[in-house]
């Protein structure tokens, strides 16, 4: 029992030393000034330089979209697989994984080639207006499906994860008897015990939109990612120091994400 207790201290050391190396290393070069000794100009510039604002916003309105549409998506259908149709859970599982073993150059490759396709064969119906909207700078709707694509495998898998652990059937059917419809069965009796599981899909949807920066720049536009990579080029301390703070906001939303999904209701005693 020794050794064992030993054997995982030791791998839990190796683990954070492989994390937290990078990191130090990453403050160390934002903070360390040659010629001018420690100073934190680098994150006091951060919410003052260009761009900043308005590529967090549009990330962030880019994943409450994406959230919201995957979930809506995502959710019923998987109540429904486990309500009616048990045998069709394999079939849903590898299309939900497809995106895994699609490289994202080909997908966005794909998508490159549907927008451009389409204004010249829909330049004359309504459906022009259709593509020139989902390309809007401002929101591009477009991200937002490719997002949910991208973030299929992992909300499925949290979701089925979370659909293992509790009696679906006989929620719905309790919430049923009492005179409840299937929306009410769903988003009163169902729903409520799924919390953990929806709180970490949305959790690796939002780092997953926050993170994204093939499909974006390759696409042409500049959510959050795409422009801590340009400002790199010309500002490297700075763009460590966003780096290195956009984790650490990840981190928290982490931590506050497992404090959240992991407290339990008291059970009332008679």
């Amino acid at each position: 029992m020794a050794r064992l207790n030993l054997w995982r201290w030791g791998v839990l050391g190796l683990a954070g030393l492989y994390f937290l190396v990078p990191l130090a290393a990453s403050v160390v070069f934002t903070v360390d000034v040659p010629g001018r000794g420690v100073t934190f100009d680098a994150y006091t510039r951060i919410f003052a330089t260009e761009g900043f604002t308005s590529s967090l916003l549009l990330s962030l309105e880019l994943a409450a979209a994406t959230i919201a549409v995957v979930l809506l998506l995502t959710v019923p259908a998987v109540v429904a697989l486990r309500l009616g149709s048990p045998r069709l859970r394999p079939v849903l599982e590898v299309v939900c994984s497809l995106p895994l073993v699609v490289p994202p150059i080909a997908f966005v490759a794909g998508i490159g080639t549907v927008l451009r396709w389409g204004p010249e064969h829909f330049s004359r119906t309504p459906l022009f207006q259709t593509f020139v909207a989902v390309q809007n700078p401002d929101f591009p709707f477009v991200l937002v499906l490719a997002y949910v694509v991208m973030a299929l495998p992992f909300v499925y898998r949290a979701l089925d994860a979370g659909l293992r652990a509790v009696d679906v059937r006989t929620l719905v059917e309790a919430a049923r008897s009492c005179g409840a419809g299937w929306p009410q069965a769903l988003l009163r009796a169902v729903l409520p015990n799924l919390r953990g599981a929806l709180l970490n899909a949305s959790f690796l949807t939002l780092a997953l939109v926050l993170g994204e920066f093939t499909v974006a720049q390759l696409l042409g536009f500049r959510p959050f990612a795409v422009w801590i990579v340009n400002v790199s080029g010309s500002q490297a301390q700075l763009s460590v120091a966003v780096s290195v703070l956009s984790l650490l906001v990840t981190w928290l939303l982490l931590l506050a994400l497992a404090g959240v999904g992991g407290r339990t209701r008291p059970t009332s005693r008679g």
